[in-house]
């Protein structure tokens, strides 16, 4: 099936629940802002921020208030940039230990320098930082440091870091705040013992012990990084499976690759009590069905149950903005909420916690705001796990095509085959192409390698043209390369392949 097909979707075709416009519950606000914006954001994140810097670039005044003072938001200062930078350092350290000397490199001495690997993620974060805060420059985004929160539909107080008060004016405002850590109830985190992933990010010393409460993307990379610098890292995790939404069958290799790792998984249990008194932490754990309970020690717990909307004291009852019961913003298919002129984008708003995802929204929203069209399908959007091997999927996994009724076909291919990973020592992992047996429209495409994170975005395209297997299989790849095995898959999706 030739790549002939190109999908034109409007925006009108993103579902989304439908909400109306309903008369705002506010009172009058004396504004004391010079001018009115054309578009206003609250919250500097990925999704923020790229909305602001997008409306600027289509003509529209626009402000940012952050009050964080540092843009990027949860991503680049606490989340995604930080941990991606330990991941790697973590990585560098775990190769030279464990894998240099077969490629003929010894070291006499290996140590690890922690306040050396924390400066240079630090490096990292405020380099990138100061890089958006030259692009709103670039772009003429008004920057406002300060907590804002709505006095009107069209007003925000802003609470300045710097001290004082003032009110930004907006005939459009942009809800971007993000997400917070989930809690769990009787587990009080203090960033010392019992820590969010922000603390995991910044510990002072290797802990002997390391209990991670959750077994899903974050939990699973932090849990990396302290394990390959030493911990021994035990996660518990009350789902029967590690990441959920993951691919079953790579789901199970991922974790055979882990536990080879030494990471240890307590699948089916759940936290029932905490002691903190000692030096160390003892957790009290019991099967999730209820059983006998048993106690885990460790020197430091890492929570990482999942992330909540951030809406707290943005004032949304002032002005009568919905919300579901999982404190998610309603919005329709052009991201505006029940109170016209207000729209919500990113973790605040259903959809995959994602920052690329937030990134999407932020600029289809400007576009709809602007008169054009904007279009976002969550059905396309890449999730990626960052630890070694990565594991990096989108589209459909096999349950799901299953649960459809859909008739299709799987390929798969092994980088055990794979020359390039052969040359580099670096094997582990595959690739799985699910495709429409009638059509051999690919339906989901899931890889775990080295790179998976970098090798997704060739489905990514794919998937948003309306490909077949047959289209990818039959475009030529470079050798020796990883993706020659993403081509193989295919391959093996519509006919056979060829290295194995």
């Amino acid at each position: 099936m030739a790549m002939v097909n190109l999908a034109r979707r409007r925006a009108g075709e993103l579902v989304r629940p439908g909400v109306l416009w309903a008369p705002a519950l506010y009172r009058s606000f004396a504004a004391t802002a010079a001018e009115e914006n054309d578009v206003v954001v609250i919250g500097g994140g990925p999704g923020g921020y790229v909305a602001a810097i997008k409306a600027a670039q289509m003509g529209l005044k626009t402000t940012c208030i952050e009050k964080r003072g540092a843009l990027g938001g949860t991503c680049l200062n606490v989340g995604c940039i930080p941990s991606k930078a330990l991941l790697h350092s973590s990585h560098m350290y775990h190769e030279a230990k464990h894998a240099f000397p077969s490629h003929g490199v010894k070291f006499s001495q290996l140590e690890i320098d922690l306040p050396a690997m924390m400066a240079q993620k630090d490096k990292a974060v405020s380099g990138l930082t100061r890089g958006i805060e030259g692009l709103f420059k670039k772009n003429k985004v008004n920057y406002v440091k300060g907590f804002g929160k709505f006095v009107s539909p069209s007003e925000v107080s802003v609470d300045m870091l710097e001290g004082g008060n003032t009110v930004v004016k907006g005939k459009n405002i942009i809800i971007a705040t993000g997400s917070d850590v989930k809690s769990l109830p009787g587990v009080t985190i203090d960033e010392k013992k019992i820590v969010s992933s922000t603390g995991a990010l910044s510990l002072s010393e290797v802990p002997k012990k390391l209990v991670v409460i959750g077994a899903g993307y974050i939990g699973l990379e932090m849990g990396s990084v302290w394990g390959r610098l030493g911990s021994e890292v035990t996660v518990v995790e009350f789902a029967p499976d590690i990441v959920p939404t993951m691919d079953g069958e790579v789901r199970k290799q991922f974790q055979r690759m882990l536990e080879k790792q030494k990471m240890k998984f307590m699948l089916k249990t759940k936290v029932v009590g905490v002691d903190t008194s000692g030096d160390g932490v003892k957790l009290t754990v019991e099967p999730a069905a209820g059983g006998e309970q048993s106690t885990l020690e460790a020197d430091v717990v890492l929570v990482s149950a999942g992330r909540v909307p951030f809406t707290a004291g943005l004032g949304l009852e002032t002005i009568g903005v919905h919300a579901d019961k999982a404190g998610r913003i309603t919005v329709d298919h052009h991201f505006m909420t029940n109170v016209k002129g207000v729209y919500a984008i990113g973790d605040v708003i259903p959809g995959p916690m994602l920052a690329h995802k937030a990134e999407e929204d932020g600029v289809a929203c400007v576009e709809f705001i602007a008169g054009k069209e904007g279009h976002v399908d969550y059905d396309k959007v890449p999730g990626v796990v960052y630890t070694h091997p990565e594991v990096a999927s989108v589209g459909k996994t096999e349950e799901q095509v299953k649960a459809l009724g859909v008739s299709y076909r799987v390929g798969k291919f092994p980088f055990l085959a794979n020359s390039r990973a052969k040359a580099i020592d670096d094997a582990e992992g595959l690739v799985k192409i699910l495709a429409e047996k009638e059509s051999d429209k690919i339906l989901g495409v899931h890889i775990m390698a080295p790179n998976a994170g970098e090798l997704i975005h060739e489905a990514v395209l794919a998937l948003q043209y309306g490909a077949s297997s047959e289209d990818i299989a039959r475009t030529c790849h470079a050798h020796p390369t990883m993706s020659e095995a993403v081509k193989e898959a295919a391959m093996a999706t519509y006919d056979k392949p060829i290295h194995i």
